[in-house]
C-alpha cells in the first residue's frame, strides 16, 4: 500500500527534493506552497501524513494544524522549520504535531520518522483478507494497492462487519451505525449494500444469518 503525504513547503527547490526522495520510497506526495491550498487539500482529500513547514503564506503551519485539529482532523503531522527556539518547539506540539524536524533536514532521518509515525497510527488500523486490505481509519478498501470504489454507507457497513469478524452483527446494530436518527431506515437498501459488497470482495466472506443479521467470516 502506498501512503499519501501532503507536503506544505514554499521553498520550491526544497519541496521538490523531498517530493523526489519520498516518491522513490513509494510514497504518493502532493505538494502545496501556501496554507490556503493546504487547507483546501485537507478538506477535499484523505492523507496518511502531513508534513508542514511553519513559515508559509496566509497563516503559519501552527495555525493551520490548530484549525485542522479543531475540525476533527487527527492526521499525523510532522513540522519542518528553520525556527530554533524551544518556545517554537513547544508551540508546534501544542498545536497537535506528532514530530518536529529543524532545517536543514536529513532526508534519511525524515524517512525514519515518517515510517515510525505511520507504523503507530496506521498499522493497527489495516485489516487484510485475501487480496484485499481495508483501512479502518480512513474507510478505504484496496486490492493489490488499488482503491476500490464503494459508497460511504457500504464502506461503513464493511468496517462494522470487519470490526466484528466471526460475530453476528444484527440488523439493529447496522441500522444504528449506517443511518442517522432523522433518516428513514431501509432494509431494501441494506440488502443492496450487502449484495454490492459481496460482488466486490466475494460472497464467501459474508454469511446471512436469516432474520438476524450478517457475519463476516474469519
Amino acid at each position: 500500500m502506498s501512503f499519501k503525504i501532503l507536503l506544505l513547503e514554499d521553498d520550491k527547490l526544497f519541496a521538490e527534493t523531498i517530493e523526489d526522495f519520498l516518491e522513490e520510497e513509494n510514497f504518493i506526495v502532493s505538494v502545496v506552497d501556501d496554507a490556503k491550498k493546504a487547507l483546501n487539500r485537507c478538506y477535499k482529500g484523505k492523507y496518511d501524513l502531513y508534513i508542514f513547514d511553519v513559515k508559509v503564506p496566509y497563516m503559519s503551519g501552527f495555525d493551520l494544524l490548530k484549525e485542522l485539529r479543531n475540525s476533527g482532523d487527527d492526521t499525523p503531522t510532522i513540522f519542518i522549520t528553520s525556527l530554533k527556539e524551544k518556545e517554537d518547539l513547544s508551540e508546534g506540539f501544542m498545536a497537535g504535531a506528532d514530530d518536529y524536524l529543524k532545517k536543514p533536514v536529513d532526508l534519511e532521518e525524515l524517512l525514519f520518522r515518517i515510517k515510525a509515525i505511520l507504523k503507530r497510527s496506521v498499522g493497527e488500523e489495516l485489516i487484510s483478507f485475501g487480496e484485499f486490505r481495508f483501512d479502518m481509519k480512513r474507510k478505504i478498501l484496496t486490492k493489490n494497492d488499488k482503491e476500490i470504489e464503494l459508497n460511504p454507507k457500504e464502506l461503513e457497513l464493511l468496517a462494522l462487519l470487519l470490526k466484528n469478524r466471526g460475530k453476528t452483527v444484527t440488523k439493529e446494530m447496522i441500522f444504528e451505525t449506517l443511518w442517522n436518527p432523522d433518516e428513514i431506515i431501509s432494509e431494501g437498501a441494506l440488502r443492496v449494500y450487502i449484495n454490492n459488497i459481496k460482488k466486490t470482495i466475494g460472497k464467501e466472506y459474508i454469511t446471512n444469518i436469516r432474520g438476524v443479521g450478517y457475519r463476516f467470516e474469519k
